[in-house]
């Protein structure tokens, strides 16, 4: 086989292959004892009929589809490794010749692996990071606790607040006529945290228990209705019952039924403590996210819509994932939020396209400074992972092997250590001149 790859433009190029005729031969054998066992002829057995007789009834190019179907894979992949290009997106497969006792010709118009021209990646200067716990940070996680263990009261006088969570049914109308999933009954919910379409819980502040009112709002434009989008509509209400917080007090008494200690000002003291190693973790990120910003920002590529289109489905993937272990799915938050899957994705690109930018980057960088990961390494890592899954170390690189994940586990190490790598080689504000 004979492979020649050319560039056209500046990520997209065409492969022209040759394939020997005795493959194609090789790859026509095995289409016909595929179809033969589908065919009947009559004075012949299903899958008994001879190859002279299947030609000449139905002609060789019956066989082409499924012979390619065997041979082009195998050949694609043998003609990108004698390349030495790395695709990103499905080629755009041409046909020239295919034939019994023939060479096969075929092109393949590809889409690879940007080429990176990195800009200056060492002694990049970055905001330095505070670590320093104060009193208003220690006094914000005491009334966040003091919400997680608010109980809900019944206010039986008064109007509602924000923050209040009501009880109430509703009934929505498009032009005078209800509209499916528009109807609940005592249906709680919280003022303020947006779970409605924009307008709706607003309208029901200062409603007063027992009271009933009609709700004008407007469906977004790109609500996944097609019937309601952008649609005005009233929602009649009727509210049973408002619940509001009743706060503990912060005192002794607090701190023992929340924790270990006796005492507020012992619990208050480990809480700094949780605070400034949050803040030294988050510190850490925050210096290793501004430094790969950095040298991403100084970096010159042009990312094929390709991969920002694939990264964009991985984050779709890794949102749906995220909301079954919320007991939700796309259907239920696209009904919620008013989203559609085109707007979600479309929200998305941004970060995708930042994403892989990086990814890039650190790559090129990790190539020019020979950075890799150890064998060594590598042990250590699913020695870390195996104590965390509870598994035997071979065991878990017999997964990781099977599932062609050890590669990537990898390709994580060494982009840690390039990651890595670019903080020490960085100067925060505190350091520069």
């Amino acid at each position: 086989m004979t492979a020649n790859w050319e560039k056209i433009e500046k990520n997209l190029g065409v492969l022209t292959v040759e394939v020997a005729a005795d493959r194609v031969d090789a790859a026509l054998d095995k289409a016909f004892k595929k179809v033969v066992t589908k065919v009947t002829v009559p004075g012949f057995r299903k899958g008994k009929v001879p190859r002279s007789m299947f030609e000449k009834r139905f002609g060789v190019e019956s066989l082409y589809q499924d012979a390619l179907d065997i041979l082009l894979p195998e050949a694609y992949m043998e003609a990108v490794a004698e390349a030495g290009i790395t695709p990103v997106d499905r080629p755009e497969i041409d046909i020239e010749q295919v034939g019994k006792g023939q060479v096969l010709k075929f092109t393949a118009k590809v889409t690879v692996k940007p080429e990176v021209q990195l800009g200056d990646y060492k002694g990049i200067e970055v905001p330095a990071q505070s670590t320093e716990v104060t009193e208003e940070d220690i006094e914000n996680e005491l009334k966040q606790l003091q919400q997680r263990h608010a109980e809900l009261v019944v206010v039986e006088e008064g109007a509602v607040e924000n923050g209040d969570t009501v009880v109430i049914d509703f009934e929505g109308f498009s032009e005078g006529v209800p509209f499916d999933g528009g109807k609940a009954e005592k249906y709680s919910l919280e003022i303020g945290s947006g779970s409605f379409i924009p307008g709706f819980e607003e309208q029901l502040v200062g409603l007063a228990k027992g009271e009933e009112k009609d709700i004008d709002v407007t469906f977004p434009e790109n609500y996944q209705s097609e019937e309601l989008k952008g649609k005005p509509v009233v929602f009649k209400i009727k509210l049973h019952d408002i619940k509001r917080k009743n706060l503990p007090v912060l005192d002794d008494e607090f701190a023992k039924d929340v924790s270990e200690f006796d005492t507020l000002e012992e619990y208050k003291q480990d809480i700094s403590k949780r605070i400034a190693e949050r803040k030294e973790q988050s510190g850490k990120r925050d210096l290793e996210n501004a430094v790969v910003e950095k040298v991403s920002a100084a970096a010159e590529v042009e990312i094929p819509e390709a991969m920002i289109r694939d990264e964009v489905e991985r984050m779709l993937g890794d949102f749906e994932n995220r909301l079954k272990m919320q007991g939700m799915n796309l259907e239920m938050y696209f009904q919620f939020s008013g989203q559609d899957e085109e707007a979600l994705k479309e929200q998305m690109k941004s970060d995708a396209e930042k994403r892989v930018l990086q990814s890039l980057v650190l790559e090129a960088v990790a190539q020019a400074e020979g950075i890799e990961a150890s064998d060594e390494e590598l042990e250590e890592e699913l020695s870390n992972l195996a104590k965390q899954y509870q598994r035997e170390v071979d065991e878990l690189r017999a997964i990781l092997t099977a599932n062609g994940n050890l590669e990537s586990l990898k390709s994580d190490l060494v982009t840690r250590k390039t990651v890595q790598y670019l903080v020490d080689n960085s100067k925060t504000e505190a350091t520069v001149a």
